[in-house]
């Protein structure tokens, strides 16, 4: 493997019915497996493409290193999010992904990874999915989001990302100029039938 290189899964989309390519990134203790039927679900003719992040935390996979809950080690998630852009370039020439329809869907850390993609201006989508996200970074520097879709799925109750946390970052994106969508789930962090359903109809749109 080289430095960029992930293990992963990728499912082609049902030939002939769609070129829309889901990204799907993890939670802590997710791997390359997890996320694909949440995937199936949202859009059962994409295509799928799903890596396991690198960092380990007691055995469980993650995307960046944190130092405690809620506390990342910002130098990794730039780094992190660098390599995993990189991943996405290969991947697209490896599988032949129309870019332009990627749709990044992210969950826990795999949302907060996606989201540091997003303001760094690294991403290589311009629609994101985010269920429970978290300000990945202390500091923006002027991403340009024009042109972008972000749907964040938050928890009322969630103890880890806060409806504070989550409404804070849904102005983030706003301020980089993408178009925002923040629906709260009456859950924890955890996800529900209704985070589903909410993405399948944003992403329908």
């Amino acid at each position: 493997m080289t430095n960029s290189e992930f293990i992963h899964r990728f499912v082609p989309a049902k030939e002939g019915r769609w070129t829309r390519t889901l990204l799907l990134l993890h939670g802590t203790g997710g791997n390359e497996d997890d996320m694909l039927g949440l995937g199936r679900s949202v859009d059962p003719n994409a295509a799928l493409l799903s890596p396991r992040g690198k960092v380990s935390e007691n055995g469980a996979p993650r995307f960046f290193r944190r130092l405690a809950e809620g506390v990342f080690d910002e130098e990794d998630v730039i780094a992190r999010a660098h390599e995993l852009a990189d991943f996405i370039d290969s991947a697209a020439t490896r599988y032949g992904i129309d870019m332009d329809q990627l749709v990044a869907v992210g969950y826990s850390n795999g949302a907060n990874i996606a989201a540091a993609m997003s303001l760094l201006g690294v991403a290589k989508y311009r629609s994101a999915i985010l269920f429970r996200a978290m300000v990945p970074l202390a500091k923006i520097n002027g991403a340009n989001l024009s042109g972008s879709r972000i749907l964040m799925s938050s928890g009322e109750s969630d103890p880890i990302a806060t409806q504070p946390i989550a409404q804070r970052l849904a102005e983030l994106f706003k301020i980089a100029g993408a178009e925002v969508t923040l629906t709260l789930q009456p859950s924890g962090h955890e996800l529900r039938p209704g985070d589903i359903q909410t993405a399948q109809k944003w992403l329908s749109r």
